[in-house]
């Protein structure tokens, strides 16, 4: 009888904590491509990967010009010959693998210095529009694998993020 009382009394102590938390939901890919700042951000990124491209194609061409060079020349050259240009290529290798990793890192770097900024938005807005509606939680339904119900918050989120954007434009 005693175990009965505390499983009821667990149940209703559960529905009540439940019937208190207020769950919402916000589209953050749909609010992030609303944004100016964002797809200039994105732009500009695609501007630096476009020039990364260039500058590693070049390299390679270069590579691959040397590889045919060699094996035109490879039956007429001396070995000492053979393994300088060998040596060469090699080296040109290690070259385009440096500039590679200059490139990630460079564009890892303007990624997280454009959008950061833009995130921090979002989570203010986000955060803005909660304290408002007094809610407990916010989920992305980016992330989201299923809900029946739920506040969709993104319209009100929307307006908050446009006013911190326009701020932070101006600046």
């Amino acid at each position: 009888m005693k175990q009965l009382v505390l499983v009821v009394a667990t149940v209703l102590m559960s529905l009540t904590l439940n019937a208190q938390l207020k769950i919402a939901h916000v589209n953050s890919k749909s609010l992030l491509d609303s944004l100016p700042s964002y797809k200039k951000a994105q732009s500009d990124l695609l501007k630096g990967q476009d020039s990364a491209y260039y500058e590693l194609g070049e390299k390679q061409k270069q590579i691959e010009d040397k590889y045919k060079e060699l094996n035109q020349k490879k039956n007429s050259l001396s070995p000492m010959a053979l393994q300088t240009m060998e040596n060469e290529i090699l080296n040109m290798e290690q070259g385009a693998q440096q500039i590679q990793s200059y490139w990630t890192d460079r564009l890892q770097n303007r990624e997280q210095e454009y959008l950061q900024p833009i995130l921090n938005r979002l989570q203010e807005s986000i955060e803005k529009v909660a304290k408002k509606k007094d809610l407990n939680y916010v989920l992305d339904v980016t992330n989201l694998l299923y809900s029946k119900t739920g506040i969709d918050i993104t319209a009100e989120v929307k307006v908050e993020l446009a006013k911190l954007d326009a701020e932070a434009m101006k600046k």
